[in-house]
């Protein structure tokens, strides 16, 4: 079955909307690690400046400064950053600057050296964008920068025509090929990798019929409610059930009754786009009120039986709710126990409306 998943979706074309979530989701979850790079970076380049600059003769210059705090605002700048198109930019910037520190200290090297210096700079530098979450373009524009800055026939006294220059030309080409082949088949195994979780996730968590959560996915987001600290005001769990749906399905058929589920569960969605709701089973619906007034629990409830209600369609349907306000000390099963025993209550009582738990002044309503 596995197997079988995996071949349909690797045959499929990620579309653009689900391509730039998962380069966004790739650089949530390696946040910490580039700017560990972005640091790891800044500490090699101030390294390798002191070496040159006092081995080589030339002293730490003015210039040093600037480039070493260009770095640790740009590092600084990235711990705050959440979006991946910013990261792109300042990635850019960190490798633009970078690549320009490493150019002027390689000049105070040795001639004979300095070749071999600026392919070792390129190297390291290539691998460490392999690594970070970018876009395909940013790492492009990253690689041009690179080769055009660091290249090591650019003022040098290398020249491509003798053996040392065709040696060296032969590596930085390989180079060159290996990382954007690394960055560019990682970069497609992730995302098929991220495709494959949601789309595992959707099946385990969201019921294929109605499109909307399943009871696996409701029990763990209600869950989550109960247990958050004290809101303004109370929290309320809504047991719905399609009136006469057996009716339904046994007169027109399970395709029907099907339709009839998509299209109540369309409604519940439109009604409660702010709440929480799920396909608890067959034609049960439940929809968590987290921290709202009575007023609006019952505004609520009635806006969606009355909309069930005038549905304009072939096939039209009711459907009763049940309302059980959520007690501080309450678990899950105990607010599930009160609004079906409310949903009872509508259901013995005419139908068609909606009933509070444990409400002796109230009557159910329409």
């Amino acid at each position: 079955m596995y197997k079988i998943i995996e071949d349909q979706v690797l045959t499929k074309t990620a579309p653009a909307a689900v391509r730039a979530e998962f380069v966004q989701h790739e650089f949530e979850r390696l946040h910490r690690f580039s700017v560990l790079i972005f640091a790891t970076s800044t500490c090699m380049w101030l390294v390798f400046d002191l070496i040159v600059s006092f081995l080589g003769g030339q002293g730490f210059t003015w210039r040093s400064m600037v480039f070493l705090l260009m770095f640790s605002i740009l590092t600084v700048v990235l711990g705050f950053t959440r979006k991946a198109r910013h990261f792109d930019g300042l990635t850019v910037l960190f490798v633009l600057g970078l690549a320009v520190g490493v150019r002027l200290i390689v000049y105070g090297v040795p001639d004979i050296i300095q070749s071999s210096w600026l392919v070792l700079a390129a190297a390291s530098m290539l691998y460490s964008i392999s690594v970070l979450p970018l876009s395909r373009v940013a790492f492009f524009l990253v690689q041009l920068i690179i080769w055009v800055l660091l290249n090591p026939f650019i003022n040098t006294s290398i020249s491509l025509f003798e053996l040392r220059g065709v040696m060296t030309a032969c590596y930085s080409v390989f180079l060159c090929v290996l990382t954007i082949y690394t960055f560019l088949k990682l970069r497609e195994a992730k995302l098929y990798n991220y495709i494959m979780a949601r789309l595992l996730l959707d099946q385990a968590y969201n019921d294929p019929l109605t499109e909307i959560p399943n009871r696996r996915s409701f029990m763990t987001v209600a869950e989550k409610h109960l247990h958050t600290a004290p809101h303004a005001h109370d929290h309320y769990l809504l047991m719905i059930d399609i009136d006469n749906f057996k009716k339904v399905n046994d007169t027109f058929g399970h395709d029907v009754g099907d339709e009839v589920l998509k299209r109540v569960a369309a409604d519940i969605k439109a009604v409660m786009i702010a709440h929480d709701f799920a396909r608890l089973g067959g034609e049960e619906f439940a929809i968590y009120l987290a921290d709202v007034s009575r007023e609006e629990a019952e505004t609520l409830a009635g806006e969606l039986c009355r909309r069930v209600r005038e549905e304009p369609t072939k096939h039209p349907v009711t459907i009763s709710i049940g309302v059980a306000r959520v007690e501080h000390d309450d678990t899950l099963t105990q607010a599930l126990i009160k609004a079906d025993e409310a949903l009872y209550e509508s259901k013995h009582t005419g139908k068609d409306r909606y009933t509070f738990h444990h409400w002796p002044t109230d009557r159910p309503k329409r």
